[in-house]
């Protein structure tokens, strides 16, 4: 059984060699992830390569998505690496202080005693630990400690509820992110957007850099929720990183935002990375807990298009039995998923002729039992139209643009293939797209499949034709 859901892998430590890279490939890695917060340009240039001299070697399409590391707003370094905090003690975070100790440590982010004011709730290290402003005296923010533990150095700080205005693209990232056009990503997420103006800024410096990288915004801050749909609105894909969001907004609420997240994005017919924590004990463990694994089904069955591994596979002891996990534990919870009926989720006319032609296709296929949906596309947006209809059959997106292709690795049950159009005519085109199908073993001779294309095949423009086709008599 084809595996529908998108597996998203982190590299790092564990996973950078090419022997590590292939058998990640090809134990069902879609995407891989570049991680900014760590590394070189230079380093993540060379993995890149790496990445995609195997996946063509391997005959696998591989996206790469660069992770912009964002606004950290983090605690400076102690004298003694960490010190421990107890409930009620007395603590300040000094702006001004070069290296802490038990009374005090200093800021990353400078700001900060001017975006607090007293009775505000702080949580350091993904709130393990947190704070409340007693006062604030110039630089200097005076807390209480309200629930204690080991802090170490560059921990990160959240306020309860949101509301630290860094700008979600720093002198960093800018400069990271010509470094992803460079390695020509295809895709950029941006860390830490609070409104679309974040997203559409860092889609037009992307453009001045020359780049074709779809844009992926983090859901990550209290005020994106308030912003998210327009926030879905200008990306390309939104990611669930559940981390921060957590901690600013509460755990009990993630889970319900979640949802509503996915429900969003695919109404507005955009991506969905589900991300943070999803097999967070198999970085020192074989196994899977049964959480984990029911963590994973549910957001297969919320309709993610992918769900990202993060330190399980770039710095963890089990990188390649992670991926492993992840691939069955979706290929069986995609048996449970419930097709959703096109007339009920789209009432309103279409707008453009290839989102109708994706909706005519679906409903054809559910009531022909097609095996297979083939479609010609250059751009990539007639598979994405039929993605975002939930189509029970697989779909093989065939196009001779290989950013196209690189992009559709991200699409939930989107499988994509190189087709050559070149001095071909309309019919031995569409007896290729068979061809491609009844290659890699999604149809036997007899089977029903539908192919979409536009015509006149080859020219610029959308979708506008479907074709019922019993395979091996099309010509």
């Amino acid at each position: 059984m084809l595996r529908k859901t998108k597996i998203v892998a982190t590299l790092g430590p564990a996973s950078s060699s090419e022997e590590m890279i292939a058998r990640l490939i090809t134990a069902g890695v879609n995407v891989v992830r570049l991680n900014f917060s760590h590394g070189t340009a230079a380093e993540h240039i060379s993995r890149a390569e790496i990445v995609r001299n195997i996946a063509l070697k391997l005959g696998r399409p591989v996206g790469v998505l660069c992770d912009l590391q964002g606004p950290k707003i983090r605690i400076g370094k102690f004298e003694l690496g960490k010190i421990t905090l107890k409930t009620g003690d007395l603590f300040i975070l000094d702006a001004d202080c070069m290296l802490g100790n038990q009374d005090k440590v200093g800021l990353d982010y400078k700001t900060l005693p001017q975006e607090v004011t007293e009775g505000v709730v702080l949580l350091l290290d993904d709130g393990r630990i947190t704070m409340q402003v007693d006062r604030i005296r110039n630089n200097q923010i005076h807390c209480v400690i309200l629930s204690g533990g080991v802090l170490s150095n560059n921990k990160g700080i959240n306020r309860a509820g949101g509301g630290l205005s860094a700008d979600a693209l720093t002198l960093k990232d800018k400069e990271d992110l010509k470094t992803a056009v460079a390695l020509e990503a295809d895709y950029i997420a941006i860390s830490f957007p609070k409104s679309a103006q974040d997203v559409e800024l860092a889609r037009s410096l992307v453009k001045k850099a020359g780049g074709t990288a779809s844009i992926v915004a983090k859901i990550e801050r209290a005020e994106a929720i308030d912003n998210l749909k327009e926030i879905i609105a200008v990306s390309d894909a939104i990611m669930v990183a559940r981390g921060d969001l957590g901690v600013e907004v509460g755990d009990a609420a993630v889970p319900g935002l979640q949802k509503r997240m996915i429900r969003m994005a695919r109404a507005q017919n955009k991506l969905v990375i589900t991300a943070t924590q999803m097999m967070e004990s198999m970085i020192s463990s074989p196994i899977p807990t049964r959480a984990e694994v029911s963590d994973v089904a549910n957001a297969v069955l919320d309709g993610t298009d992918a769900v990202m591994l993060s330190a399980e596979t770039a710095s963890g002891q089990y990188p390649l039995e992670t991926v492993k996990a992840v691939d069955r534990i979706c290929v069986e919870a995609e048996k449970e998923y419930e097709i959703a009926n096109v007339s009920q989720k789209r009432a309103e006319p279409h707008q453009q002729t290839d989102e109708a032609i994706a909706a005519a296709t679906i409903y054809v296929s559910k009531y022909l039992n097609v095996k297979a949906i083939a479609a010609l596309t250059q751009s990539g947006n007639a598979a994405q139209w039929l993605s975002r209809a939930d189509s029970g059959a697989p779909i093989y997106a065939l196009s001779p643009n290989k950013i196209a292709r690189r992009k559709l690795t991200l699409h939930r049950n989107v499988f994509p293939y190189p087709i050559e159009q070149e001095d071909k005519n309309r019919d031995e085109i569409l007896h290729e797209m068979e061809q491609v199908m009844l290659r890699n073993g999604a149809v036997a001779t007899g089977d029903t499949v539908l192919l979409t294309f536009g015509e006149p095949i080859g020219s610029p423009g959308g979708t506008n034709t479907l074709k019922v086709v019993k395979v091996g008599n099309l010509i």
